[in-house]
């Protein structure tokens, strides 16, 4: 064990395998009544929706239906933008709730190499749209900062804050390998405390899809989040420059949890990508290695529905686990990516999710991740489940990039 890794363990949580207490996983083709599901159809016409109402029931909540007054604005276009090598477009995606007017702002690029739509990778960032790259003419993020660093300053972005978070994003590369690149704040839809829905998108709505009431506990803050990617898709099927139906997500770390929840509810994703996702995302919740269902209720309360809280240190009722997320994608594309230095998210844990959601794979003629064994640092496996575990420890790399770029090249080319 790498020295730099053992001295981060926090104290009273697992981090040896000896030490994973015996579990049952829930059998994602076995229905709620027993029976058993033997073919593609039975999963679409009820296990599937069986498994997506225990999450969000007991997990993430429920989420609104797609807005009425839906409205798109680019604010701004730059057809030579990065030298000429994409045109820059800015929009807002604009809509209301409870009367009341709501904005997430987006940069999309899009290669200027393209012949037709092109496809797209859509994410999250961190600390605003001016993060993912030094482009001076990316707009100034003016919401609220959860940090303050990455040249952060009261909770607001400064203009030394440009370009901070570009090591997670290689736009030239992304453009040069004929792919589109998408982003939006997450703080946009709601500020990543535990008051933020008060000024997130959870206090404009009162029902949910089906019309039934949408208190704030009946959802959260992943929810809100994941539902506004679908939002951005909706503009993505508006503008002729983007291919609608070639979209890839992706999302690291609790932004992992959400692409992974966004794949589950729109299955207008084509790709699903979850980076270093671990507890509540990719990694089994019933090994509790790492960080626990308990923990991250504690520490951040509003990711999950209140619901979520009964199932502190009492893993084993949940009636659900998270290799059942990864099986709603089916049998679209998948990729979970983890890195061995970053045991707080469970790296065999996202492995043995990936691998035990592959049998629901099999039933559309997918192959999953194709290994028993979680494979050797740095060799990528699988087929229509992708896995790696990457040397090093909690981030977004270029070799986690390549191994993605590759993915949407044999899945969507």
């Amino acid at each position: 064990m790498l020295m730099n890794t053992a001295d981060a363990r926090k104290k009273g949580f697992i981090y040896e395998e000896s030490e994973v207490p015996a579990y049952t996983l829930p059998d994602p083709l076995a229905a709620d009544d027993g029976s058993a599901v033997t073919t593609a159809s039975q999963w679409k016409e009820s296990r599937r929706t069986e498994i997506l109402n225990h999450f969000e029931q007991s997990v993430y909540g429920r989420r609104p239906g797609k807005p009425e007054a839906l409205e798109f604005t680019v604010t701004s276009e730059d057809e030579n933008a990065l030298g000429g090598l994409a045109r820059r477009k800015q929009l807002s995606v604009l809509f209301e709730g409870g009367g009341r007017p709501f904005a997430v702002h987006v940069l999309l690029y899009i290669p200027n190499s393209a012949n037709g739509p092109a496809p797209v990778f859509i994410g999250y960032n961190f600390n605003g749209n001016h993060s993912i790259h030094a482009d001076p003419g990316i707009d100034l993020s003016k919401s609220w900062m959860r940090k303050n660093d990455n040249g952060n300053a009261n909770h607001r972005a400064t203009e030394s804050a440009r370009g901070a978070g570009s090591s997670r994003w290689p736009v030239e590369t992304i453009l040069k390998r004929g792919y589109a690149v998408a982003t939006a704040y997450y703080g946009d839809v709601e500020p990543d405390h535990a008051n933020g829905w008060k000024d997130g998108i959870r206090s404009y709505y009162e029902t949910d899809a089906q019309g039934h009431a949408l208190k704030r506990e009946n959802w959260s803050a992943i929810t809100a989040w994941s539902w506004a990617l679908s939002r951005i898709v909706d503009y993505f099927e508006t503008d002729s420059d983007i291919d609608a139906e070639r979209v890839a997500l992706l999302g690291h770390s609790r932004l992992g949890k959400t692409s992974l929840w966004a794949g589950a509810t729109d299955e207008r994703f084509a790709i699903i990508i979850s980076n270093n996702s671990g507890c509540g995302g990719a990694a089994l919740s019933r090994r509790s290695f790492g960080e626990t269902v308990k923990q991250i209720n504690t520490s951040f309360p509003h990711w999950f529905n209140s619901s979520f809280k009964a199932f502190n240190g009492n893993e084993g009722a949940l009636p659900v686990d998270q290799h059942e997320l990864i099986a709603l994608l089916a049998p679209r594309p998948v990729y979970v990516a983890s890195a061995v230095e970053d045991e707080w998210a469970d790296p065999n844990g996202e492995f043995l999710s990936a691998k035990a959601a592959s049998p629901v794979y099999e039933l559309f003629g997918k192959k999953g991740v194709g290994v028993d064994m979680q494979p050797p640092i740095d060799s990528p496996v699988g087929d229509f489940i992708g896995y790696h575990v990457r040397s090093g420890g909690h981030a977004v790399t270029d070799f986690d990039w390549a191994q993605y770029l590759d993915f949407a090249d044999r899945h969507l080319k």
